[in-house]
């Protein structure tokens, strides 16, 4: 009811000026010529003011309304996207204020210096201390929010904290593809001429490498609250751009140069859940690159747990290695057989076992 009535009056102020307009052009033809310029001049300095004015309640209404329905509203989910946020929050006052003086000062000056009968137009060429003014206060301003942008993308790019968990990403066209290293904490040496996918080697590990023997690599992204990770990004085929808007992050996948990125989760995803009040939440990880057809359909899962939590997730995976060779599996060796004692009677058969290595 609210959309259609405020459609209404759209419609009867644009029917107004219509009419203005048209009243304008009959007084101009009774007038004459200059009359009729005056005239015009005055209604189109009215109506700018009433623009100006009109525009600005918009654009404050605007940003009430749908304000909240972004994600800025929830707040970041890492540390680092704190400070980001705290970043993006001073870009927008600062032009935000440059914004609305520049436009009040625009639109009332076409009132306030229309044409009228005796003023004459003041010229002048040259004011170096004007363009100086309007030339340095910009540059320096700029130069400030540059600065901290740089600052912030030296931080997230440069060296994770030593304790950071490590984690693999790879994109390929339409989706994620996630690894982590096993105990060792040394994710296996890869060459793409190894991409073997109908032998479970997507992504292309080297098995000489006893650094693959056990890395696993689970359907959704895991991260541990609290706990910094190192993202190592790549791609199989073309750019893609991980795109981590809940943690203020993205970064560029690209084929044969892995880039880097790290993070601090702050927010769990049962607690996002709490604080959205949406319970199938989740954390997205999404293509910010245009890649192909499927790009839209470009999504990925990031689930921030406890400690115990990722834990138990990590001990439920199967190495890729085994995957990719099933006769080294040891759940996949034959269980030892039961043997009986041929001279004794069968009702008191001697049964043997193999005896377990202890692990």
């Amino acid at each position: 009811m609210n959309i259609w009535l405020l459609l209404l009056v759209v419609a009867m102020v644009l029917l107004v000026i219509f009419q203005i307009a048209k009243a304008s052009e009959y007084v101009s033809v009774l007038k004459g010529e200059k009359k009729a310029r005056e005239q015009s001049n005055r209604v189109n300095a009215f109506l700018m003011l009433a623009f100006m004015v009109l525009g600005l309640i918009g654009a404050y209404w605007c940003n009430e309304k749908l304000a909240p329905q972004t994600l800025f509203a929830q707040g970041s989910a890492s540390a680092e996207g704190e400070a980001i946020d705290t970043m993006m929050l001073i870009t927008i006052a600062v032009t935000g204020i440059v914004f609305v003086i520049t436009q009040v000062l625009l639109f009332w000056f076409s009132f306030k210096y229309q044409e009228k009968e005796g003023r004459k137009a003041f010229y002048f060429p040259h004011n170096t201390k004007l363009e100086m003014i309007w030339t340095i206060v910009p540059a320096i301003t700029l130069t400030i929010l540059v600065v901290f942008g740089l600052r912030h993308w030296f931080l997230i790019t440069g060296d994770a904290p030593k304790e950071s968990m490590l984690v693999e990403i790879t994109g390929q066209q339409f989706g994620w593809t996630y690894r982590y290293p096993g105990t060792d904490g040394v994710l296996g040496k890869k060459n793409y001429k190894l991409i073997d996918a109908t032998n479970n080697n997507s992504l292309g590990q080297d098995w000489a490498d006893k650094a693959n023997h056990d890395d696993v690599s689970p359907s959704v992204m895991y991260l541990v609250k609290g706990k910094p990770v190192k993202l190592v990004i790549g791609s199989k085929d073309v750019i893609h751009d991980v795109g981590l808007p809940h943690f203020r992050l993205k970064m560029d996948a690209v084929p044969g140069i892995p880039t880097t990125l790290w993070f601090t989760p702050t927010i769990t995803t049962e607690e996002m859940r709490t604080k959205t009040g949406n319970p199938d939440f989740e954390y997205e990880i999404v293509c910010d690159q245009l890649c192909g057809a499927s790009h839209y359909a470009m999504r990925g899962v990031i689930k921030v747990v406890s400690q115990e939590e990722f834990d138990v997730e990590m001990a439920k995976l199967k190495p890729l290695y085994f995957a990719a060779n099933p006769d080294k599996d040891p759940s996949n060796q034959a269980a030892p057989v039961a043997t009986a004692d041929s001279s004794k009677p069968a009702t008191a058969a001697i049964v043997t076992t193999v005896a377990k290595p202890k692990i």
